[in-house]
């Protein structure tokens, strides 16, 4: 793809061994190609953009630096990688990125040797690489570990454990902390920058060991001597929290400062045991507009370069979200219920918070990268008298399963689950997608799960969800629905009760969710009865075996794997009351649905009309049916 930019440097490197053999004077000016290519290439395909501007110049240090790929970089997330991909041989496909058979979104690695572990969840990379080192160490390998992990990411338990671990072990391994947003970074200049070139030098080293040994047989005067260290650190940076898992911190440098950061991870490199490097970063650096709002640039459709990212100008009325419904649902029903609290592990803007936050701030809780948190924090707030409500994503809910089991379900304690991203996601992929909920909470006693078909029944499903007094669930996915006007009326639905929306013979479809659109789509050709099931726990066991009785095939569909889901529990209907029917189950299919838009998913997966046409006729072929469909 041409570029109105001229990058003579980045064009010379086509990979990590390219790039080391350039004299580090070329680095900073192969930061500012970058800059510009990393600009032009997402302003035209979108993703992620902020971080990767500021996680810029240690991308480039670390690639200098260490013998990558034999020696392990580990990314957290990987939102701030773009440009890991870039010097990793992937710059002439990064204008694919996130899209249909284009390049991931995340490191992931069957894509490149380079991507040493495949992320899309916050957390994980400081364990991920802390079994690295110690596989290197069992294996008597020489190669260097690096985790680095952004400021977000340091919020989740998970990292914490991971930390404890490592430093209990004693072994080498290197973790930077990118800091663009936490209150733990004090002063960032010259003076620290150059502090922390001196703790990672080789004379303060080598005068910190010759020291330990002499004073460890004076236990007083090396206890002293200790904690002598600590307070001058203390001081000068807010290392002591990593000091006590057992690293050696080293920070905060800026983070932008290309010699500072070379200088500094060279160093490092030379010592053993567990360090901890901390560096400040801006997300958006070198891009205006990315800078004063990182979170607006964060993850972007494609823009102009030169202009940012403008309003359309467009009028008229738009089709809400699923979770534009939510979000006014949530703000209509706090005003209604003072017990209501509404509750996101960092998923304001996705989930649909950012009202509810200006309005109810005191009833607001963002517990950060921490979902299994979010739950057991809303069973707690459930068994004193709230009314909480937990807004995540389906991908999100597999993190905070156990205490969706132990502390919600156990104890049958009021917590509304509003879960977004149900199904297919779009340009994140199989990290991300929404695959599973129904399957992991079909099988739990006390769960009521409801599945909306459209914008209305959303609302009207949350109203219901909220009113019981036993856990509940209401599944529903990225974007829009089918267009129903939502009703500002909030009215209960009766539990368990499914509807008939089309009468048809031979067949009947029974739909949850959103997948009821195709299969009116597809009734109208095959002549078919819908029923929108709407409820999968407890299901409507008197509509299906009224279905039985009067179709010849019963066809379920869902977006969800058909693995234990929605249509299982038509067949366990089926079974409990001996009936031997002809059957089948659509919906997602056993395998991984990558990257792409929505819709390119659901194509792949052959969740729409087309899709289920052919399936239907494949079977009535198979079995026979049609031919007695045709003659009844």
């Amino acid at each position: 793809m041409d570029y109105p930019i001229k990058t003579p440097i980045l064009d010379s490197i086509n990979s990590p061994a390219d790039l080391r053999k350039l004299p580090e004077s070329k680095l900073i000016p192969l930061a500012k190609e970058l800059r510009e290519f990393l600009l032009y290439s997402v302003a035209r395909s979108g993703g992620h953009f902020a971080a990767s501007l500021g996680a810029m110049e240690l991308t480039i240090a670390l690639h200098y630096i260490f013998n990558t790929p034999d020696d392990r970089l580990v990314w957290d997330v990987g939102h701030q990688a773009y440009v890991h991909k870039i010097l990793t041989g992937r710059k002439d496909r990064l204008h694919t990125i996130r899209q249909w058979q284009g390049l991931a979104p995340f490191p992931k690695r069957d894509e490149s040797e380079y991507d040493t572990f495949g992320v899309g969840h916050s957390s994980t990379s400081i364990s991920a690489a802390l079994g690295m080192a110690i596989a290197a160490r069992q294996t008597g390998s020489k190669r260097k570990t690096v985790a680095i992990i952004g400021d977000g990411g340091l919020t989740a338990g998970m990292a914490f454990e991971a930390l404890n671990h490592a430093g209990d072990l004693g072994i080498n391994l290197l973790v930077i902390l990118n800091d663009n947003n936490m209150s733990i970074s004090p002063n960032v200049g010259a003076l620290s920058n150059r502090f922390a070139q001196l703790l990672s030098g080789k004379i303060y080293t080598t005068m910190k060991k010759g020291s330990k040994k002499v004073l460890s047989k004076m236990p007083n005067a090396w206890e002293l001597a200790r904690r002598a260290e600590e307070h001058v650190k203390g001081l000068i940076m807010p290392g002591t929290l990593f000091e006590e898992f057992g690293f050696n911190y080293i920070g905060p440098i800026d983070g932008h400062d290309l010699p500072t950061l070379l200088a500094t991870i060279r160093n490092i490199n030379k010592l053993d045991g567990p360090q901890f490097l901390h560096i400040i970063t801006r997300k958006g650096k070198g891009y205006a507009p990315a800078e004063e709002d990182p979170v607006k640039y964060h993850g972007v459709t494609p823009f102009d370069p030169v202009k940012g990212i403008v309003s359309s100008g467009k009028t008229g009325v738009k089709k809400p979200t699923f979770s534009d419904v939510f979000g006014e649902w949530v703000c209509d029903m706090a005003a209604k219920d003072k017990h209501l609290v509404a509750i996101t592990p960092a998923m304001r803007e996705g989930s649909g918070l950012v009202r509810f936050e200006k309005e109810y701030p005191d009833r607001y809780f963002d517990v950060a990268i921490a979902e299994q948190h979010s739950v057991a924090v809303a069973a707690g707030m459930a068994c004193d008298g709230l009314k909480p409500v937990v807004a995540i994503y389906s991908t999100f809910l597999q993190r905070g399963y156990d205490q969706l089991v132990h502390d919600v379900v156990v104890q049958n304690l009021p917590v509304l689950f509003a879960i977004d991203r149900a199904g297919v996601v779009g340009a994140d992929g199989p990290t991300h997608n929404g695959s599973f909920d129904i399957s992991f909470m079909r099988c739990l006693p006390n769960m009521v799960i409801m599945a909306p078909a459209d914008e209305n029944e959303c609302r009207q499903m949350l109203y219901t969800g909220f009113l019981l007094n036993q856990p509940a669930a209401v599944r529903y996915p990225r974007g829009t629905g089918m267009g129903v006007e939502v009703k500002k009326v909030m009215a209960a639905l009766p539990i368990g009760k499914a509807e008939i929306r089309r009468v048809g013979k031979g067949i009947a479809i029974l739909s949850f969710g959103v997948m009821l659109e195709p299969a009116l789509q597809a009734a109208e050709e095959l002549n078919a009865t819908v029923v929108n099931m709407r409820f999968v726990k407890p299901i409507d066991e008197a509509m299906i075996l009224e279905m039985a009785a009067t179709h010849d095939l019963l066809v379920t569909i869902e977006e969800n794997v058909v693995q234990g889901g929605a249509g299982s529990a038509v067949n366990e209907v089926l079974a409990a009351h001996g009936i031997t029917h002809p059957i089948i189950n659509y919906g997602l299919p056993d395998r991984l649905i990558q990257h792409g838009t929505r819709e390119d998913m659901l194509k792949d997966a052959k969740l729409d009309k087309a899709g289920l046409l052919e399936f239907i006729q494949q079977y009535n072929e198979k079995t026979g049916l049609d031919k007695k469909i045709r003659s009844a």
